[in-house]
């Protein structure tokens, strides 16, 4: 029996993992647990060569495990493009005829497990990064931190359907005849090919979608309505009063997928509240700051926010000077 411990999984927890029966709280363990150590990772992959040796009967042929080994050590030199030791995991052999996969690649793990149906993928990011994928139509997204997508290896005929819990952005593979519906917790959006956000809060039963370009159809799964966004909008919806509200997207944002400040003819008040959010900081404007200069283009997001004030001081779009004191920032006229 594999023991519990720091660097070790409980080994019914990992079982249920490769059968697919996790719930979206074990399989975030579990993905956790894979990004603790190359060794982790690597310990999953030596089990998975075994497990499909496991399926075709002959898990007890020493060449065959030699064989799987070396394109184990293949694919690893591949992704990591160096050489490391495996340790034999016989004692997982029990669990062979009940494998499907999985593969890691940079952090971002892929379950593959079997439904009635079809064979589902689900992409989890544990740690605190973005990552990016490519779905089965060319459709791209890229996955904030602590977010779950699952996905078939093959989408249907008819429609092209997805499930997240999190955030994505998503830039949607133009398909007239497929429409693409990404469900969530609380709302659901389809489109046929464009560029939107989804962010979907699954404690909280809250989702927000915001549009970038094209159109998408958005709608609550409790009959909170139905509502087709332009360019620059954003539906909101409180699962819990069940409203859903369209605003106007804000004129400063922050696009985490590429990690850019997007501004649009943005006051000092709109740049103030987009660091804010971003930063964690608190801005506060001297009074006699002027409101009717504004700054448009694209900013690359730094580490602090006194980097980006001197990036937007630079422009000279917005004449400003600034003064940090603790986590507060105030801003006054260039004199």
């Amino acid at each position: 029996m594999m023991k519990e411990g720091k660097n070790k999984l409980n080994e019914e927890l990992l079982a249920k993992f490769l059968m697919g029966e996790c719930s979206e709280e074990e399989l975030r363990e579990v993905n956790t647990w894979l990004n603790e150590s190359d060794d982790n990772a690597r310990e999953l992959f030596r089990i998975e060569e075994i497990y499909h040796l496991g399926k075709s009967g002959d898990s007890t042929d020493e060449k065959k495990i030699e064989k799987a080994e070396k394109q184990l050590f293949k694919r690893l030199a591949q992704e990591e493009a160096k050489q490391f030791k495996v340790r034999r995991m016989h004692t997982w052999m029990k669990y062979a005829a009940m494998f499907i996969g999985i593969f890691l690649v940079s952090g971002l793990s892929y379950h593959i497990y079997q439904s009635q149906s079809e064979e589902q993928l689900v992409a989890v990011v544990a740690r605190d990064e973005v990552k990016e994928l490519m779905l089965p139509d060319g459709t791209k997204v890229w996955l904030n931190k602590h977010t779950t997508l699952k996905y078939p290896r093959e989408f249907s005929e008819k429609e092209r359907n997805v499930y997240m819990e999190g955030e994505g952005y998503f830039e949607v593979k133009r398909n007239v005849e497929k429409p693409f519906i990404v469900r969530s917790e609380a709302m659901q959006v389809r489109v046929l090919g464009t560029v939107f956000n989804l962010k979907s809060d699954k404690m909280n039963r809250s989702a927000v979608a915001t549009l970038i370009k094209g159109e998408i159809e958005v709608k609550g799964n409790h009959n909170e309505g139905m509502i087709v966004l332009a360019p620059g909008q954003k539906a909101e919806l409180n699962a819990v009063t069940r409203r859903l509200v369209v605003k106007q997207v804000d004129t400063g944002i922050e696009n985490w997928h590429n990690n850019q400040f997007v501004f649009e003819n943005a006051d000092i008040f709109t740049i103030a509240r987009t660091l804010e959010n971003s930063y964690g900081v608190k801005i506060i404007l001297a009074p006699d700051m002027d409101a009717t200069k504004t700054y448009s283009g694209t900013l690359k997001k730094k580490n602090t926010v006194e980097e980006i004030l001197n990036l937007i001081k630079s422009t000279n779009a917005i004449p400003i000077e600034y003064k940090i004191v603790g986590n507060s920032v105030f801003l006054s006229p260039k004199k």
